[in-house]
C-alpha cells in the first residue's frame, strides 16, 4: 500500500514538544517500509486545502495521521481528520470526534464522570463549583485540597510546572487564580484537584483480538523532597538539561502488592478505550492517591511514537516490535475500511 504519513508543519524554532513529531514520522516511515510499504512524508499545516490537493494527486490507499497540532494549537487537532473522513480517506488513530473531545480536558473529564470513571474534581473558568466532588470528599471540603492550573487544550505538559499548583481559601480565590493564568498565558485553563501520590502510564494497542493493555509503566520521583510537588512538568518531559528531566526515571516492574492496583488500572484503561471510543492506540494517564484510590488524569488518543517515549518503552517490554505495533495499528484503524 502507498501510506503518507501526514505530521504537524514545524519549524527550526519550534518548542522541543512540537519538533519530536519529525522523530516520530521517522520511527513510523521506518517500520512502513519494513511492513514491505511505499511511503513518503508530508507536513500539515493550516493550508488544508493544500493537503487536500496533495493527498488527490497521490491517491493513497491510507493515511497514517501524526498531526498533533494546526498552527501551534492543539484545539486543532481534529481538522485533519475531519478532512480525511470528508474525502473518505482511511486513516491511523482514533476519529475525528474521539479527537476532539480528548483534547478539550473538562469535556473529556465530563464523560469519564458520567460513565462512573474516576477523575479528580475540577473546576472551570465558567464555575466556581467543583465538578465530580461527590466521588472526592465533600464538597464544602474541597478549598482544603491543593489544586492545579491546567491547560484547557494543550497537551505534553505544556506550562505545566511547579508554581501551577495552588492553595487557595476559597472557591472565588481559586476562580480569580484561574482568570489570572488564563490572562498570564492567554490560554483557556482550569483547575484540577492535585492528587498526592504515585503516577501511572497505561498504554494501549489495537488489535485483531481487541485492545491490548501494555506492560504498566509507573514515574518514580528521586529524590524529591516531601514538598516538592511530584508531577511529570514540561522540564521533566522536554527539557534534558533539567533536575526534573534526569530524577522522573519509569519503571515496569512491580511487587506482588501491586498487582492488585496493577489489574484495576488495566479494567480503567479498557473502560476509557471503550467510553470514548477509540482505535489504533492510545496511552491512559493515572495517578493513585494515598489510600490506593486510581484517579484518571487524561486520555491520550495519539502517544508520542518516538523511540524513547513511553509508548515505545511499553511495547519493548511486552515483547512487541516496533513495526509490529505499526502494523497492528493500521489493521485496527484502517484495512477494516479498505
Amino acid at each position: 500500500m502507498h501510506i503518507p504519513i501526514v505530521h504537524t508543519a514545524v519549524s527550526a524554532d519550534s518548542a522541543p514538544d512540537d519538533l519530536d513529531v519529525r522523530v516520530q514520522a521517522e520511527a513510523v516511515f521506518a517500520a512502513l517500509k519494513t511492513l514491505g510499504h511505499s511511503v513518503e512524508i508530508l507536513p500539515c499545516d493550516l493550508n488544508l486545502a493544500a493537503v487536500k490537493s496533495r493527498l488527490d494527486r497521490i491517491r493513497p490507499h491510507a493515511v497514517f495521521n501524526l498531526v498533533e497540532s494546526l498552527d501551534g494549537h492543539m484545539r486543532l487537532i481534529h481538522l485533519f481528520p475531519a478532512l480525511l473522513e470528508a474525502m473518505g480517506l482511511p486513516y491511523t488513530g482514533s476519529r475525528a470526534e474521539a479527537l476532539w473531545i480528548t483534547t478539550h480536558k473538562v469535556m473529556a473529564k465530563e464523560r469519564m464522570a458520567g460513565a462512573g470513571l474516576p477523575t479528580p474534581p475540577w473546576v472551570s473558568a465558567e464555575t466556581e463549583d467543583p465538578r465530580h466532588a461527590s466521588a472526592f470528599s465533600p464538597a464544602s471540603d474541597m478549598m482544603k485540597n491543593r489544586w492545579i492550573l491546567k491547560s484547557l487544550w494543550e497537551h505534553a505538559s505544556a506550562g505545566l510546572d511547579e508554581d501551577r499548583i495552588v492553595s487557595v481559601t476559597c472557591p472565588a480565590d481559586l476562580s480569580d487564580r484561574l482568570k489570572k493564568t488564563a490572562a498570564e498565558t492567554r490560554d483557556a485553563c482550569f483547575a484540577e484537584v492535585y492528587i498526592h501520590g504515585r503516577e501511572f502510564n497505561l498504554s494501549v494497542l489495537g488489535g485483531p483480538g481487541g485492545p491490548e493493555v501494555l506492560a504498566s509503566a509507573e514515574i518514580l520521583f528521586e529524590g524529591y523532597a516531601e514538598e516538592k510537588p511530584k508531577i511529570v512538568g514540561y522540564k521533566a518531559k522536554w527539557a534534558p538539561a533539567s533536575w526534573e528531566y534526569h530524577h522522573t526515571p519509569r519503571r515496569f516492574e512491580f511487587p506482588d502488592a501491586d498487582q492488585p492496583l496493577l489489574g484495576k488500572l488495566n479494567a480503567l484503561a479498557l473502560s476509557c478505550w471503550k467510553v470514548f471510543q477509540l482505535k489504533g492506540y492510545a496511552r491512559i494517564d493515572f495517578r493513585v492517591d494515598t489510600r490506593g484510590r486510581p484517579w484518571i488524569l487524561e486520555v491520550n488518543t495519539n502517544p508520542c511514537l518516538s523511540p524513547d517515549a513511553g509508548f515505545a518503552a511499553a511495547l519493548k517490554r511486552s515483547g512487541i516490535p516496533f513495526p509490529e505495533a505499526v502494523d497492528r495499528i493500521l489493521h485496527d484503524t484502517v484495512h477494516h475500511c479498505l
